[in-house]
């Protein structure tokens, strides 16, 4: 049950994301937080959402430089 508690969750932080774009690292740092959870339940967190928690984090390090002058 908890399992999928936790999978419904994530689907509902995805969903935040995509309707609000600007509130984007906040509701990263719930998605984080859920697979955290996941991980100290000791279930494996869905390959899916593995490959989405790289991504985010590649694309937070992307955001580092969208201000520096060129």
């Amino acid at each position: 049950m908890a399992f999928e508690q936790l999978k419904a969750g994530i689907a509902l932080i995805l969903e935040e994301i995509e309707k609000r774009p600007g509130d984007r690292h906040v509701l990263q740092e719930e998605l984080r937080a859920k697979i955290a959870e996941f991980r100290a339940l000791g279930l494996s967190v869905p390959e899916d959402i593995v490959r989405l928690e790289e991504q985010l984090g590649k694309d937070d390090s992307d955001d580092l430089y969208d201000n520096m002058p060129v």
